[in-house]
C-alpha cells in the first residue's frame, strides 16, 4: 500500500457554496473556505487506517451552513497501484449485499461496504469505515482514485472527527479480510465469530411457518404440520412462528400476546402438548426490530406502557429508544418466556437509520437499538437470528448473538431464483463468516431446485430449516443433512468460494467452488468442495486439496464424488478435473490420506464423516467408532479381509467399487465400534 500524499475532498453545505479541494495528509489543519479539514492515515504492518476531521466556520445562530443530509462529504482516496480486480459486497436494498465484479473504480456500484482487491502477488480488503455517528460507503471513483461518501441521515452537522477506511493485506483474500474484521471487532468491542456462542436449539432441524403460510399462520396450522413432521419422522427439533402472530393494527404493534383470534389460548397450551406428542422441542417468533414494521402504535395501552423505554421520531414512528429501549424488549421477553418461546428472529434490523433518519445519526440509532435487544435478550440467552441487517452499522453493533442471516430471502416462486441466492451466500459470506455464523435461510423440501438447497445448506456451515407448507414436507431431501437425533454434522464455518473464483463472476463464466471443513476423527480435520454451474453452458472445473485450508497437512489425499460415488487420490498441489452440464453440481469429500484407511463415515450424509469419532490404525487393522449406526463407507489402497460391525462378521455384505468399500447398514441410534481388517 502506498502512503497517500493528498485526497480530494467535495462538501455539500444546507447553504453557500460546496467546498471542494484537494487536502495533504497528516500536515496538520487545512483551511479553505470557512471550512478547517485534517486528514490522518497510519499504516503499520499491512494494515492502514485513515481519518478525517473536520469543522465548518462558526456562525451566527440565525445562519447554519452546515452540511447537507444527502452526499454531504464526498473523499476521493488516490490508490496505488491498481489492483487486477475486485469484488464489490453493496448494499442492494437497505438490508442486503451481493457481489458486483469489476475492473475499474468507476464501476464499483453505490453503496458499497466491503472491497476486495487482487494485485499480482497479494490481495487486499477495503472497508468504508462505520463511526460513532457517520457512515462511509464506497461510490464508484475516478480512474486512479476510490470515492468515499460520507452520511449521518442528519443535516445541518458542523463538526465530523471519524475513520474513514480501513485497508489490509494479506498473501490470500481470506488473510486480509481476517485481519480486517478482527481490527474491526476489537475497535467496536464485539466478539468474532470464534467467540460467539451458537445456542444448542440451532445445531438441530428447524421449520419455519413463514412460505408455510405468510402472514395467514395460526395455531391450527402450527398443530398440523407438528402432527405432518412427526407422523414422518421427520426430527424437527424447533419451530418458528413468523409474521402473522402479533396483536396488530395495520403495521403496528398493539399488545406483546399472541393474536386472540389466531391463537385463542396464547402459545403455552399449544406448546406443552407438542412437546409432548412431536420431537419438537423449542419454539421461536419473529418480530421486526421496532417491535412491528411501522412501530409501536402511538394512542395504544402498550404504547402508554412502555412511554418510558419508546421514542418518536420526526416521522412520528414510535420505536424503542436507542438510549433506554433495553426494557422495551426485556418486558415483551418476559411475556413471551411465561408462553413458552426461547427464541427469536428480529428482522428489519437495517431500519433503524430509516427509522431515525432526521432524528438520531445513522450509526448512533443503529447501535443503540441493537445493543438494546441484545441486552432484552439476555433473558432469552441471546438466542436470536438476526435479520435484515446486513448493513455496516448493523454487522459492527451486536456484542455478542451468534446467528446473523446472510442472504435476502428464499423465494419459492421466483423462476430461477436459486442462483442469486446462492451468489449472494456465498459471497457474503467472505466477510460476514468472520464475525457470525451464518444463517442461509430456510427452503421448501418440495420445490424443484430442493436438492440443490439441501446440499447448499448442509455445507453452509450455519442452522438447517424448511418451510414446507402442510402435507408437503419430503423426507428424502431432508435425510442426507442430520443424524437421527436432528442434529445437524455442522461445518466450521461458512461455506466460501476457493480464492480462484472470488473475483469472477459465476454467473458468467466457469464453476462457483465453495469449500468447507469439519471435525473428522478425534482430532482430526477433513472437507469438502461443492460445484455449481450457474452459466446456462457445459463448463469443466478443477480443484486441489490445497483450496481448503484448514485442512489435516498430507502428501496425499482421498477425493470421493458424492454422487458420483467413485474416488481417486490426489497430491496437495495435484487437480481433480471434472466438467458439469448446465445447472449441475457436485458435492466432493477431500480426506487426508494418513494411514490404511480414510473412513468417510455415515454416507447417506452429505457430511457424514464427523460421524468419525476414533480411528485407531494397526498393521494389519484399523478400529473406527461411529457416533451411530448406517450406510458407512471407506477409502482403502488395501484389499479388506474381515469387517465386524460391533463384533459380528460383516464380510459378506460388503461391496467394492475400487478403492471405495461400502457397507450397507440399518440406521440405528447408538454408537457402533466398526473392525477392518486387511
Amino acid at each position: 500500500m502506498k502512503q497517500h500524499k493528498a485526497f480530494r475532498m467535495e462538501l455539500r453545505r444546507q447553504r453557500g457554496n460546496p467546498i471542494c479541494g484537494s487536502f495533504p495528509v497528516n500536515e496538520g489543519d487545512c483551511l479553505r473556505d470557512g471550512a478547517s479539514v485534517r486528514l490522518e492515515e497510519h499504516t503499520e504492518q499491512g494494515l492502514q487506517t485513515a481519518a478525517l476531521h473536520l469543522n465548518l466556520k462558526d456562525e451566527d445562530a440565525w445562519v447554519n451552513h452546515g452540511l447537507e443530509k444527502e452526499q454531504p462529504i464526498r473523499v476521493f482516496v488516490p490508490l496505488e497501484p491498481k489492483p487486477k480486480k475486485m469484488t464489490a459486497l453493496y448494499l442492494f436494498s437497505p438490508w442486503w449485499t451481493r457481489p458486483a465484479f469489476v475492473d475499474r473504480f468507476e464501476e464499483i456500484p453505490p453503496l458499497t461496504q466491503v472491497l476486495f482487491l487482487q494485485y499480482e502477488e497479494h490481495c487486499a480488503c477495503f472497508v468504508p469505515m462505520v463511526g460513532r455517528e457517520w457512515k462511509a460507503c464506497v461510490h464508484g471513483g475516478t480512474e486512479t482514485e476510490l470515492c468515499l461518501e460520507l452520511t449521518a441521515g442528519m443535516g445541518g452537522a458542523q463538526q465530523v472527527d471519524e475513520p474513514l477506511y480501513l485497508l489490509t493485506e494479506g498473501a490470500t483474500l481470506s488473510e486480509a479480510v481476517h485481519r480486517a474484521f478482527s481490527r474491526l471487532a476489537e475497535e467496536k468491542g464485539i466478539r468474532t465469530r470464534e467467540r460467539r456462542r451458537l445456542p444448542e436449539m440451532f445445531r438441530f432441524l428447524g421449520w419455519c411457518s413463514w412460505d408455510a403460510f405468510y402472514t395467514e399462520v395460526d395455531e391450527t396450522g402450527i398443530r398440523q404440520k407438528a402432527e405432518e413432521l412427526a407422523e414422518k419422522s421427520i426430527p424437527v427439533k424447533w419451530m418458528l412462528i413468523d409474521d402473522g402472530w402479533m396483536s396488530t393494527e395495520g403495521r403496528y404493534l398493539t399488545d406483546y400476546a399472541p393474536d386472540g383470534k389466531k391463537f385463542p389460548q396464547g402459545f403455552r397450551g399449544m406448546i406443552e402438548d407438542l412437546r409432548r406428542t412431536t420431537s419438537v422441542r423449542w419454539f421461536g417468533v419473529w418480530h421486526a426490530l421496532g417491535g412491528y414494521w411501522n412501530g409501536v402504535k402511538p394512542g395504544s395501552p402498550l404504547a402508554r406502557q412502555q412511554a418510558d423505554h419508546l421514542c418518536r421520531t420526526v416521522s412520528g414512528a414510535l420505536v424503542p429508544s436507542p438510549d433506554r429501549g433495553a426494557d422495551f424488549y426485556r418486558d415483551w421477553y418476559k411475556v413471551l418466556a411465561r408462553e413458552g418461546i426461547e427464541f427469536v428472529k428480529v428482522d428489519g434490523q437495517s431500519t433503524a437509520s430509516t427509522y431515525y433518519e432526521n432524528t438520531l445519526p445513522i450509526s448512533a440509532a443503529a447501535r443503540g437499538m441493537n445493543q438494546a435487544l441484545e441486552s432484552g435478550a439476555v433473558l432469552m440467552d441471546n438466542a436470536i437470528i438476526n435479520c435484515m441487517g446486513m448493513a455496516m452499522e448493523n454487522v459492527l453493533a451486536r456484542p455478542v448473538s451468534a446467528l446473523s442471516r446472510n442472504s435476502d430471502d428464499f423465494f419459492p416462486r421466483r423462476a430461477g431464483s436459486f442462483a442469486e441466492h446462492l451468489l449472494e451466500n456465498a459471497y457474503n459470506a467472505l466477510y460476514h463468516d468472520e464475525l457470525y455464523c451464518c444463517d442461509w435461510d430456510m427452503f421448501w423440501t418440495s420445490h424443484p431446485d430442493s436438492r440443490k438447497h439441501s446440499l447448499l445448506r448442509a455445507i453452509s456451515g450455519g442452522p438447517i430449516y424448511f418451510s414446507d407448507r402442510v402435507g408437503e414436507t419430503d423426507p428424502a431431501v431432508l435425510k442426507p443433512l442430520t443424524y437421527l437425533n436432528g442434529e445437524i454434522p455442522m461445518m466450521n464455518r461458512s461455506a466460501k468460494p476457493t480464492e480462484d473464483c472470488i473475483f469472477s463472476d459465476p454467473l458468467k463464466e466457469g464453476v462457483l467452488k465453495l469449500h468447507n471443513a469439519a471435525p473428522w476423527g478425534e482430532d482430526g480435520t477433513a472437507g469438502g468442495i461443492a460445484v455449481y454451474n450457474l452459466t446456462g453452458k457445459p463448463q469443466p472445473f478443477s480443484f486441489a486439496p490445497r483450496d481448503i485450508p484448514e485442512l489435516d497437512q498430507a502428501e496425499r489425499y482421498w477425493v470421493f464424488d458424492y454422487f458420483g460415488k467413485t474416488a481417486c487420490s490426489l497430491g496437495r498441489e495435484e487437480l481433480y478435473q471434472g466438467a458439469l452440464d448446465p445447472d449441475g453440481y457436485g458435492w466432493y469429500v477431500i480426506l487426508p490420506e494418513t494411514g490404511s484407511v480414510a473412513c468417510l463415515g455415515l454416507v447417506d450424509k452429505y457430511v457424514g464423516f464427523p460421524a468419525v469419532e476414533q480411528v485407531q490404525q494397526h498393521e494389519h487393522k484399523a478400529t473406527v467408532v461411529l457416533r451411530e449406526s448406517g450406510p458407512f463407507a471407506w477409502m482403502s489402497s488395501q484389499p479388506c479381509s474381515r469387517v465386524e460391525w460391533n463384533g459380528t462378521d460383516v464380510t459378506d455384505r460388503l461391496r467394492q467399487k475400487g478403492s471405495l468399500y461400502f457397507l450397507p447398514a440399518e440406521e440405528k441410534a447408538g454408537k457402533v465400534v466398526l473392525t477392518i481388517a486387511w
